[in-house]
């Protein structure tokens, strides 16, 4: 599924003119792609925000709309203000529909431990992300893991997780992703060695004076 944004070419270069957007809730932009020349673009903030509104989020297949012609594209980067964290600029990646491309794509746990819950433990996802290798047409918005049947001290490794058809996983399949930690329930008491110790007399001091 794909999502239309309209851009507008012919904007100006340099840092004043970027700025001087940005306070009209515009972003400078660029598309660029195998076979092409860069091409220097604006796209209204608030377009932007309702195309990546999906359940795709930044992973979004988007149609670029561009003086008559229909630019398929997916974010490559977005540069953000560093201290108010808005959109400051955007590159936009041309792709062929047929062609793979590597994405990254959050991890999602699904389902309840209860036995690593009922041992006081907790499920922590050690990667929010999964790197894959996918075409447009089979990207997926997101990658689910049931931990449901998890014990505690349990690993789920990249090479165990189940893909969706047309992606592969890059990494070592011997990553871990999803890892079940055994919570503790000991209590520190007295040691027994240590509370005899405390009740034997020290030696000499019952000795009988003559």
């Amino acid at each position: 599924m794909s999502t239309t944004l309209v851009a507008t070419s012919g904007r100006h270069s340099g840092s004043a003119a970027a700025r001087r957007l940005r306070r009209e809730e515009k972003i400078p932009a660029v598309i660029y792609g195998q076979g092409m020349e860069p091409i220097s673009v604006v796209v209204e903030r608030r377009d932007l925000r309702n195309a990546l509104s999906g359940a795709a989020g930044s992973n979004t297949i988007l149609e670029i709309s561009l003086d008559g012609n229909i630019y398929p594209a997916v974010i490559k980067e977005m540069q953000r203000h560093p201290v108010r964290r808005t959109v400051a600029h955007v590159d936009f990646l041309r792709i062929n529909m047929s062609e793979e491309l590597t994405i990254s794509v959050p991890v999602v746990l699904a389902g309840e431990a209860k036995a690593v819950l009922a041992e006081g433990g907790l499920v922590d996802a050690s990667s929010d992300t999964i790197d894959i290798v996918t075409t447009p047409a089979n990207m997926p918005s997101e990658i689910t893991v049931d931990i449901t049947n998890m014990q505690p001290g349990d690993v789920i490794r990249l090479g165990e997780i189940k893909l969706p058809a047309g992606t592969r996983a890059l990494g070592n399949p011997e990553l871990a992703i999803v890892t079940a930690i055994a919570g503790s329930k000991a209590e520190a008491d007295p040691t027994p060695a240590a509370a005899a110790e405390d009740a034997v007399p020290a030696a000499g001091d019952d000795k009988s004076k003559s």
